[in-house]
């Protein structure tokens, strides 16, 4: 092959540098969240003093450990990225069969399976350390442990914030989409995510605060300031039925940020606790809206009662799409459980409408190294 046509097309500066730092921040404010999840803000400041926690602590046996947030992210990427292959090759529109195998194969590594399952290939699930189970919540292991079909929709009435956590994906891949203006990479990547929370979370809360989320990823990835992103998902949201939770949540972040000039955990605690899609949404926009800086946000937005590796994954996201990943301290990244991993599925999200895959493209090196990777089901 051609030194000119690599395999592994490699992505422009800019969108490389959101890219890794939108999936890279959040597994990093993921891990950061990950030891004081279930403590309240006295606990951690009982255990780690008056700052609370500042840097990578032990969970799970070793600092720097992902939990079932950033795993489900990286299942999302892949089966979005899986769901590209298959329409390039047969013209598929299915989306949501497709992310939901990839949530299969998630389950599997977590110890339990479904007869809906039909695909266990791939790169993804060969990683080891993805078998390792990372407190998962249990509205998505009996949700897909009940699956009969793959991209059925889940029939509790949970408004939790695991689909919203693992989001950030959906706005990477609708940013990307071939001759997508900004404003219609948001709209795809809200109906998207609205689509998928929906295999998992029955609440309308918990769809629509996971659609809104991978709508202003979208835009942020697409070098849009937070303030203009937020502007252009809310009319989006209120066209949607059942939005009044998630725009409440959007308009309480932002007051609080206009209001706010010392933000502290103080200001998170009074946006709730983050096990409720919505809250988590708030606390995360809060945050990336109110702090200086990557750093000064994660570490807001995991001292707080409440579901912290969820909303330091998801301010992650945002702050790390804003700011790069050059913005992510060396130190917590050369920590980071599965750095490479995701590093790797962020450029792929990144290059995907590259890969030489599809009926008008003959067999060739390439050609058989992405239909390996990302099988299309």
């Amino acid at each position: 092959m051609p030194e000119s046509q690599p395999i592994r097309p490699e992505p422009e500066p800019e969108v490389k540098r959101r890219y890794r730092g939108c999936l890279i921040g959040g597994a990093v404010g993921d891990a950061l969240g990950a030891p004081v999840e279930f403590m309240s803000l006295a606990e951690i400041r009982q255990t780690f003093g008056d700052a609370g926690v500042t840097e990578f602590t032990t969970a799970f046996g070793r600092q720097g450990a992902v939990t079932d947030d950033t795993q489900m992210a990286l299942f999302t990427a892949e089966g979005l990225l899986r769901f590209h292959v298959r329409h390039e090759v047969d013209g598929s529109m299915a989306f949501r069969p497709v992310v939901a195998n990839a949530y299969l194969r998630w389950l599997k590594t977590q110890g339990k399976t479904t007869a809906a399952l039909e695909a266990t290939d791939g790169w993804l699930i060969t990683h080891p350390k993805l078998f390792a189970t990372r407190v998962p919540a249990s509205t998505c292991l009996e949700a897909l442990a009940a699956v009969t079909q793959p991209g059925q929709r889940a029939s509790n009435k949970s408004d939790g914030c695991g689909a919203a956590a693992r989001s950030a994906p959906i706005g990477m891949f609708c940013a990307r989409e071939s001759g997508a203006s900004i404003d219609r990479a948001a709209k795809r990547a809200l109906e998207v995510g609205i689509e998928l929370a929906a295999l998992t979370h029955g609440h309308p809360t918990a769809q629509v605060a996971a659609g809104a989320f991978a709508a202003i990823v979208a835009c942020l990835v697409r070098e849009v300031a937070l303030v203009d992103a937020i502007a252009k998902v809310k009319p989006l949201l209120l066209r949607r039925p059942m939005h009044d939770d998630t725009v409440r949540a959007i308009e309480r972040a932002q007051s609080a940020a206009a209001i706010t000039s010392n933000p502290n955990a103080e200001t998170v605690v009074g946006l709730g606790e983050g096990w409720a899609a919505d809250e988590a949404l708030a606390i995360a926009l809060f945050c990336a809206l109110a702090a200086n800086d990557l750093e000064a946000g994660l570490r807001l937005a995991v001292n707080h009662d409440g579901d912290s590796d969820s909303t330091g994954a998801m301010t992650g996201n945002l702050l790390g799409a804003i700011h790069g990943v050059e913005s992510i301290p060396r130190r917590w990244q050369q920590q980071l459980e599965l750095r490479d991993v995701i590093a790797l599925m962020a450029d792929d999200l990144a290059t995907y409408p590259q890969w030489p895959v599809g009926q008008f493209h003959p067999p060739s090196e390439a050609n058989t190294y992405w239909l390996e990777r990302y099988p299309g089901w």
